[in-house]
């Protein structure tokens, strides 16, 4: 029986390991990123920017002391989808794999990009989303949210080919600040710590998607294992 129980036990352990390997390959050189999603996701844009279920390229297109900007590429990296301000973030320790957060949603929602981490790099990129929707999410989410001027939402969605053209001037001088889920306008800090504060602070993001998945499988593991010995019994 123990030894029924042992291969049970590893299956389900193998189960949790593919679940949770990200599908990414990464280049250091702008820090591009491939990466695939099995559901659909949120980007900042006009309105909900939902892209499909697939596999995008994010690229980081420049990035300076307080603000970097972001693009994210088809399969092919034929077409620009977006180009999208986001300001550092940190994490209290690199990781060896591209890591990306979300935001919380209503259930049956597509996830909401929040950040992106770039392999071995305590700084990341917090997405800024257009005010309207940034109220939307702090909504949701309980907590504040990075925003940025309504009307620059069609300028991240702009059929640009180079860094240098007008969109992305545009994006580049936008005023960023955070707003609360009853619209009122806080300081961007309430979001993202600046470094010397945020690397000696416990990360508070959510990680819902995360438990829950890794509940259920804790649970089919469970069950698994109490068959098996049911059986064997």
């Amino acid at each position: 029986m123990n030894r029924f129980k042992l291969m049970a036990t590893i299956f389900c352990v193998s189960i949790m390991a593919v679940a949770f390997s990200p599908a990414a390959k990464a280049n250091a050189e702008d820090q591009k990123t491939v990466l695939t999603f099995n559901q659909p996701i949120e980007i900042p844009g006009v309105g909900q920017h939902i892209l499909p279920a697939g596999t995008y390229v994010f690229t980081l297109v420049e990035s300076n002391s307080d603000r970097d900007i972001v693009r994210v590429w088809d399969k092919d990296q034929t077409h620009v989808l977006a180009t999208i301000l986001a300001i550092p973030n940190y994490r209290l320790k690199a990781t060896g794999k591209t890591v990306m957060t979300f935001r919380e949603r209503a259930a049956g929602q597509p996830e909401a990009v929040r950040a992106w981490f770039y392999p071995g790099r305590e700084s990341g990129q917090e997405f800024v989303y257009p005010k309207a929707r940034a109220i939307e999410l702090a909504k949701v989410a309980h907590q504040p949210v990075l925003e940025m001027p309504n009307e620059l939402a069609e300028q991240i969605e702009a059929p640009v080919k180079s860094a240098e053209e007008p969109p992305v001037a545009a994006l580049k001088e936008a005023p960023i600040r955070a707003v609360t889920p009853k619209g009122e306008e806080v300081e961007v800090a309430s979001v993202v710590p600046p470094r010397e504060i945020a690397q000696t602070l416990p990360k508070t993001a959510s990680s819902l998607p995360l438990l829950g998945l890794m509940g259920l499988l804790a649970l089919g593991s469970g069950f698994a294992l109490s068959l098996i010995s049911k059986r064997v019994a």
